[in-house]
């Protein structure tokens, strides 16, 4: 049976609670391996049903893991465009229920997340690979991100620290492999959070919520993935006035596109040694990382 990490300790990026909480659980398998048969117990990610309320209508059913949910409410409201800044989300109510749990908010009465209608609101789940899914409309399936602004002077040693970083900075996927993360590093490549779920729009959402919950200027240092650099998470990310986008995987040409025109600098193929930057290089520099 893999073992699980350590319980969580109070320094950056593993501010989270014990074993019960951390999103996985444990269950009994039967596993194969050179020939032979033996009982086991493993340790799994959990997914569930997490429905968005907005001041008492339905936007959204996401499928996702039951961890950080206060970070989860409020960055998704944030990269959805529900709510225009965190002073805008009132209230939140985590609310477990037989099939899942409800994150109930109440948002200020002139943000678009108070003005939900049929025609408007999602009906179908948001599964854990998608970032749109249930959106009925077109035009709100590509959504063209603000201008980010800022210099963060990121060197590709720091993008190399924090790599080399991140995988100590798992708890969740070292206990399952199942999750994606979402960490937030400054300028030097040092770890100041991460965030993991099985779907990899939810983390990033999870980090989003974060760094405005953390008083984090999302233009002081950058974001890194361990996903590929989709559409969605490029807008995700330009919305909440990220810089730089780094994802350990290929990025999309509509995502280089929405990029190039966000201002955001994006960083596919992050990998030891080797990285590749679709757009605005200008803010990568030769240099220690220090």
């Amino acid at each position: 049976m893999k073992q699980p990490p350590a319980p969580a300790d109070p320094t950056p990026g593993h501010d989270g609670p014990g074993y019960d909480e951390l999103g996985y659980v444990r269950r009994h398998i039967t596993r194969w391996r050179h020939g032979t048969v033996e009982d086991a117990d493993d340790w799994v990610a959990e997914e569930q049903p997490i429905a968005m309320t907005y001041n008492g209508r339905s936007f959204a059913v996401m499928m996702a893991t039951p961890h950080d949910l206060e970070d989860f409410a409020l960055g998704f409201s944030l990269s959805e465009g529900l709510i225009r800044t965190p002073a805008d989300l009132l209230d939140l109510q985590v609310r477990p229920l037989l099939e899942g749990t409800e994150l109930a908010m109440t948002v200020a009465a002139d943000a678009h997340g108070a003005h939900l209608d049929a025609d408007g609101q999602r009906l179908l789940p948001g599964r854990s690979g998608c970032g749109i899914c249930g959106t009925r409309q077109l035009e709100n399936a590509v959504r063209q991100p603000g201008q980010v602004h800022g210099d963060v002077g990121l060197t590709h040693a720091g993008l190399e620290r924090a790599l080399a970083g991140l995988h100590q900075r798992q708890p969740m996927n070292a206990a399952t492999g199942a999750v994606h993360a979402a960490a937030w590093a400054s300028a030097a490549g040092d770890i100041a959070l991460v965030r993991e779920d099985v779907g990899r729009h939810n983390a990033l959402d999870k980090l989003v919520g974060a760094l405005h919950r953390g008083d984090i200027d999302p233009a002081s240092g950058f974001a890194l993935v361990t996903s590929r650099a989709s559409y969605e998470m490029v807008t995700k990310a330009a919305s909440a006035g990220v810089t730089v986008l780094a994802a350990i995987s290929a990025p999309t040409a509509l995502a280089i596109e929405l990029a190039k025109s966000a201002g955001l600098t994006l960083v596919g193929f992050a990998r030891p040694g080797s990285h590749n930057v679709y757009t605005h290089p200008e803010r990568l520099h030769a240099g220690s990382g220090r």
